[in-house]
């Protein structure tokens, strides 16, 4: 079971990232293989919209983003992370989004991997500085529409408003908790409860091994 993490946010550190990882490794506990993309340390074009990939599926633009198109494929579950920027996602994030046109058009238009029997799931985790009712809906929508071209059904999200300062994710146990568990849940979406209990301590939505006891505290 592989699990591919991509870090959306131009900054390392970041809330966003100190979120992934947290998800990251929720997947690792119950078995996943875990990798971590960060897309600012690659060198991927915007798409120029040539529709080269009309022919065969495959984008004529020769960067980064060839190697990442293997490992999207590979992926049976993703975990796709990026803040808002202008109720958006990164430009970073944005531009693997917009070139997987190439993948949509090779699933959609040629046919191409439609004999992946996989049930492939993907998530989305964001972080906003900003308290707006709508601040994640034009992100969430993005974020399906890419999921949906690369044949992976969107199974839920981690959505956190009023963050903003460095590390400030960091005050927020329950948020890292919820990333953890939504990591967990990623990759087994109906066994984990069975395998993990409820803490019994006051308060507490912690899951635990059943190793560990009743209560974590």
């Amino acid at each position: 079971m592989k699990v591919l993490g991509i870090m959306g946010s131009p900054r390392r550190q970041s809330n966003t990232e100190t979120l992934l990882d947290k998800a990251l490794e929720g997947a690792t506990e119950v078995g996943a293989e875990v990798e971590k993309v960060a897309v600012s340390g690659l060198k991927i074009s915007p798409c120029r919209e040539i529709y080269a990939c009309l022919e065969d599926g495959h984008c004529a633009i020769k960067d980064d983003m060839q190697w990442l198109y293997e490992k999207l494929l590979e992926a049976d579950h993703i975990v796709f992370a990026s803040p808002i920027f202008f109720y958006g996602i990164t430009s970073q994030a944005k531009a693997v989004v917009d070139r997987c046109q190439a993948l949509w058009v090779g699933r959609h238009v040629l046919g191409i991997g439609k004999e992946d029997s996989r049930i492939r799931r993907g998530v989305f985790i964001s972080v906003g500085a900003t308290r707006g009712e709508k601040l994640f809906d034009g992100a969430v929508l993005t974020v399906k529409y890419f999921f949906d071209a690369i044949g992976v059904k969107y199974a839920g999200d981690l959505l956190i408003k009023g963050i903003d300062g460095k590390a400030q994710i960091k005050e927020h146990p329950m948020a890292l908790q919820d990333a953890f568990h939504l990591g967990q849940q990623l990759v087994h979406p109906d066994s984990i409860l069975k395998d993990y209990h409820q803490c019994s301590a006051p308060n507490c939505n912690e899951l635990l091994k059943p190793a560990k006891g009743k209560s974590c505290r």
